[in-house]
């Protein structure tokens, strides 16, 4: 029995042995990045380095990142999907390519000092070509060189296992897959399936070779870099033999106190040090399974773990009705709703917090950092939402109470009683005030009501459907993209970010900042509003560094030497474990910070400077948007 403190670090001390360089998990808010409102994979913060930028840890980089994913939210609940999971990853930089990477994860996954796992219960997949790229033998031969029968070796397209590019163009390549059989045993077949749902895939090595042009042709690209990534919980899931990633360790800590909130009794024991539980039998909630209550459990159990995470983030994100606070939002009032469908009718949400920030304090000391700011918040998002509740029941009895309505499919023609509720009035609900659709079936059951549950879906497939092209976009650098107008906003933030602190004082450090080709937006920690006279300073102090047009360069230094010479960045947090040197940008004389570029080659490239705006977006953090003029 393996707990999953014990494979995070396993598998980060097996990579540290191959030369690797442990990095720390980077922050769940992308940097000047607005195509995705959360850090998704370990490769996301490392896309300038897949480009060629040279990273103060070497070409050989392993990490356990924090992930935030909403696409497949509605599949939360099942054995296997999170909203929030942690993803083991390793990287080659220009440095080794498909036989080492291969290998290396095959002794990772079945040698005797490391996971061991049976090999027999192994398969892969490797990409079986097209018209526009070859099959991969050579992933195929040397999977068949481990001694992996070719049976289990599945030659499958692009949709199953190709990455990129992210957009239109860009670095793109060919994956080979690593599935391991959590059925019977004794049962596993000779040949892989993967539309078998007990394969369940556990690792992917993507093989970044190719780059897709405008005309659509894929080139090789000069520096191919190898980008692999392990689910964590799915692989503590698989070897401990569980059915699910909710019969984890660090899950059954969660689910403890999810249950004590509902007024359960259950067990929980601990075998080898991880601890076990058995659950209530029968349903939690009147009037739903127990198979919806085991659901309604988990949901609870993924979404609270995601909201504490985001609270805990150093970004300072808090519940809103727009970005990454309204996704914060929607997992907090989620929660919330299937805490009530399981019969939790006190606050709730703190008690569980306390536990989740317990679980993960050691290996992410952020979130005890933040603990009061992620408990207030988490209380006051359940004060909001009862609020959301009350008024969003009254539309609900108003809307039932309309007569002579057009009647919507699938009931056909005519009209409607007034003990029906239609799909879009449905998902107004669902939209404005946070009802899920198991709250509105059950507020129609119980006052009789018919709730044309067809129409809610397909508005809700339309709003999904919205949601996904909104979020698919992804990474073409460490910018949004590497374009002249942003690069040069870029640049910009450096001096704001400079200009900021000898204006208000050295309190002030950046939280975030997103960028476009038409604007800049940079957050910063400061308490107050600032005065007119204080932006005007800023935004003088900006184009006066501008007009000097001083030059900008960097270096490759220690921590120490970076904080002798005044760089500022997150020295302790986002550079702590990176080895020797970190990259600096200097302009001129003026501003020294830790960055990973671009930038532009002097100051008086940028043009001119304009501050649009100024606004608090968090207690404790405000936000200036900018312009070129």
């Amino acid at each position: 029995m393996r707990t999953t403190k014990e494979i995070r670090e396993l598998y980060l001390k097996f990579f540290e042995s191959k030369g690797h360089t442990v990095i720390p998990s980077a922050s769940l808010i992308p940097e000047n990045d607005p195509t995705v409102l959360f850090t998704t994979a370990g490769m996301h913060p490392l896309v300038p380095y897949l480009l060629g930028e040279a990273h103060p840890g070497g070409k050989r980089l392993a990490s356990c990142q924090k992930c935030i994913r909403t696409i497949d939210i509605d599949e939360v609940g099942d054995a296997t999907h999170l909203t929030f999971f942690e993803m083991l990853g390793n990287w080659s930089l220009g440095d080794y390519f498909k036989k080492d990477a291969i290998e290396m994860s095959w002794e990772f996954l079945t040698s005797e000092k490391w996971l061991n796992l049976n090999k027999k219960l192994i398969a892969v997949s490797v990409f079986k070509g097209d018209d526009d790229a070859p099959f991969d033998e050579e992933a195929f031969s040397i999977w068949r060189s481990l001694g992996v029968p070719e049976a289990r070796i599945a030659k499958l397209p692009k949709k199953n296992n190709w990455w990129g590019p992210a957009g239109e163009t860009g670095p793109c390549g060919p994956d080979t897959e690593m599935f391991y059989w959590t059925g019977n045993p004794d049962k596993v077949p000779d040949s892989f399936n993967d539309d078998n749902v007990l394969w369940v895939e556990i690792w992917n090595d993507v093989f970044m070779q190719y780059n897709k042009t405008k005309e659509g042709t894929y080139v090789p690209l000069k520096q191919k870099n190898v980008d692999t990534g392990m689910g964590l919980e799915r692989t503590v899931m698989v070897l401990n033999g569980k059915k699910s990633v909710f019969e984890i360790d660090e899950f059954v800590k969660i689910i403890s106190a999810i249950l004590s909130s509902a007024g359960q009794i259950h067990e929980i024991s601990e075998t080898e040090g991880i601890p076990t539980f058995v659950y209530p039998r029968g349903p939690l909630g009147k009037n739903i399974t127990e198979e919806e209550s085991t659901k309604a459990v988990r949901v609870i159990a993924d979404h609270l773990r995601a909201a504490t995470f985001i609270l805990g983030d150093e970004k300072g994100i808090t519940p809103s009705n727009v970005g990454q606070g309204y996704v914060l939002r929607r997992l907090i009032r989620r929660t919330i709703r299937y805490g009530k469908l399981i019969g939790i009718n006190m606050k709730f949400t703190t008690h569980v917090g306390r536990k989740i920030i317990e679980t993960y304090q050691n290996q992410y000391p952020e979130l005890k950092k933040n603990e009061s700011k992620i408990l207030d918040e988490l209380e006051k998002e359940e004060e909001k939402f009862a609020v959301a509740l009350e008024q969003g029941i009254k539309e609900f009895e108003k809307n039932t109470q309309k007569k002579d309505r057009p009647l919507l499919a699938p009931h056909g023609g005519g009209r409607l009683a007034p003990h029906v509720i239609t799909g879009i009035e449905a998902f107004n609900l669902y939209q404005t005030y946070g009802f899920p659709k198991e709250l509105i079936q059950e507020l129609c059951k119980e006052r009789d009501i018919v709730f044309d549950e067809n129409g809610f879906d397909e508005e809700f497939k339309k709003h999904q459907e919205l949601s996904r092209t909104a979020s698919a976009g992804a990474f073409k650098g460490g910018l949004a993209d590497h374009s002249d107008e942003v690069v040069k906003y870029h640049t910009a933030t450096h001096l704001l970010h400079k200009a900021l602190r000898e204006t208000l004082g050295d309190h002030v450090e950046q939280k975030g900042s997103n960028l476009t080709a038409e604007r800049l937006r940079f957050d910063f920690s400061h308490l107050q509003k600032m005065t007119p006279e204080e932006l005007k300073k800023v935004e003088d102090r900006v184009n006066e560094i501008i007009k000097k047009d001083l030059p900008v360069h960097f270096e490759m230094l220690s921590v120490e030497e970076a904080k002798k010479r005044g760089a500022i960045g997150l020295f302790e947090e986002k550079y702590k474990g990176l080895g020797e040197k970190v990259k600096v940008y200097f302009i001129g004389n003026y501003s020294a910070e830790i960055c990973g570029g671009p930038h532009v080659e002097h100051t008086g490239q940028i043009g001119s400077f304009k501050i649009a705006k100024e606004e608090a977006v968090a207690a404790g953090i405000r936000r200036i948007k900018a312009v070129r003029a």
